[in-house]
């Protein structure tokens, strides 16, 4: 039977603002949820502002890369190297798993954020993604997204799309136990990844906390890995 036991920890989470240099080594974009990811996922009526141009398959075209040029759509380099320039530490207490969990994607003076990184949930449990500043996404680590699977294995991926309008939501329903990386289409180079806990996984199973995928850029290999460490840790406190 599920552990339904509520866990506590503190996290100390390091982010910092970053600037990357060196482009080649693109990768094809992943595509929107509209085109058929299969997740069980659910957008507000604001959500087809948020998402510019008439073309959701264009609008990777027009996105500006951090440094002032265009940058594709989920495109990763795979010599950015990001350089810490001011950064910050700051504390999240992770409690779970519960019912439901809210997460905030926004951009301040200290980088681009998903807020809190990481989230426990029951199983059949949901998270909710509020866009509350910059211009963000929530897409899973799936290959339907183009990226290496950092999912339970046979579950749906998610994608919201680039989402430009200030309290934008979007939602994602997950029904297997496990551990869930996610990212930021446009800010994943620069570190805004975030995690899902589903239930009380076995942190040894679990094909997102193995080694991160060498395909993946060093800088993105290093923040999964944090994640990992803190999920592990958090799974293995049993007070």
């Amino acid at each position: 039977m599920l552990d339904t036991k509520l866990h506590r920890r503190r996290l100390i989470i390091f982010a910092g603002a970053a600037t990357v240099t060196g482009l080649a080594g693109c990768t094809t974009a992943p595509p929107t949820a509209d085109e058929g990811s299969g997740a069980e996922t659910t957008r507000t009526p604001t959500e087809a502002a948020a998402i510019e141009g008439d073309d959701e398959g264009e609008h990777h075209d027009e996105m500006p890369h951090e440094d002032g040029a265009p940058h594709d759509e989920g495109e990763i380099h795979e010599d950015e190297t990001p350089h810490e320039e001011e950064g910050h530490m700051h504390d999240e207490t992770l409690v779970g798993p519960v019912d439901h969990a809210d997460v905030a994607m926004l951009s301040s003076s200290t980088g681009e954020h998903f807020q809190p990184h990481i989230s426990w949930v029951t199983v059949g449990g949901t998270v909710t993604w509020t866009k509350e500043s910059g211009i963000h996404s929530t897409t899973s680590y799936s290959p339907e997204n183009d990226r290496p699977r950092l999912t339970p294995d046979g579950v749906d991926s998610w994608d919201s799309g680039f989402v430009a309008e200030d309290g934008t939501t979007f939602e994602h329903t997950f029904e297997k136990e496990g551990v869930y990386h996610y990212f930021c289409i446009p800010h994943e180079f620069v570190g805004m990844i975030g995690s899902v806990i589903v239930g009380n996984p076995n942190p040894e199973t679990e094909p997102a906390l193995a080694a991160p995928p060498e395909s993946l850029p060093s800088a993105i290999r290093e923040r999964i890995a944090e994640l990992n460490e803190m999920i592990v840790a958090a799974l293995s406190d049993d007070e």
